[in-house]
């Protein structure tokens, strides 16, 4: 039952993972937008990868019920807790860097429910050049991508010992 557990919670790292490292490959290419084209394009993300975020805090989650039900695994849950801190790590420079430049993004899309209700906590400053913003939540993507890639690392090495 650990074993499978353990799948599972593998599974949604990955999906934590994948959603942070599509956004960091796509960097270069976003770089060479106009205003309007990436504002355009960042409105094109959310319901999909809104959905597909939850995989993250699930993943936060499984990984502490999976660290508890390893406490006696010696080096494996070791790396389980590595893998956790990372995660939560990724999810943490969300919470400080990417969900503010989000709600900038999004101020003037027609979201749903849910949407607009998550969207409408705090949000970037106006103040600051789009430029500015951009590169805040390009970059944090960036970083997001490395902690949830490690974060995954971690987790198999666990599986694998």
């Amino acid at each position: 039952m650990v074993k499978a557990f353990h799948v599972f919670t593998l599974l949604l790292v990955a999906v934590a993972m994948a959603l942070s490292l599509a956004h960091a490959l796509e960097l270069p290419g976003k770089l060479r937008l106009s205003r309007e084209a990436y504002i355009g394009v960042q409105a094109i993300y959310y319901p999909g990868f809104t959905f597909g975020g939850a995989a993250e805090p699930l993943g936060i989650i499984a990984l502490i019920i999976l660290a508890w039900l390893m406490r006696s695994s010696g080096p494996a849950l070791w790396w389980i807790v590595a893998a956790l801190v990372l995660l939560a790590a990724a999810h943490l420079v969300y919470w400080l860097f990417t969900h503010p430049v989000n709600g900038f993004w999004l101020k003037d899309t027609e979201l749903g429910q849910f949407g607009s209700t998550f969207f409408s906590l705090p949000s970037g400053d106006d103040a600051r050049s789009w430029t500015r913003l951009r590169d805040i939540w390009e970059y944090s993507h960036v970083a997001r991508a490395v902690l949830a890639m490690g974060s995954f690392l971690a987790a198999a090495i666990a599986l694998a010992i």
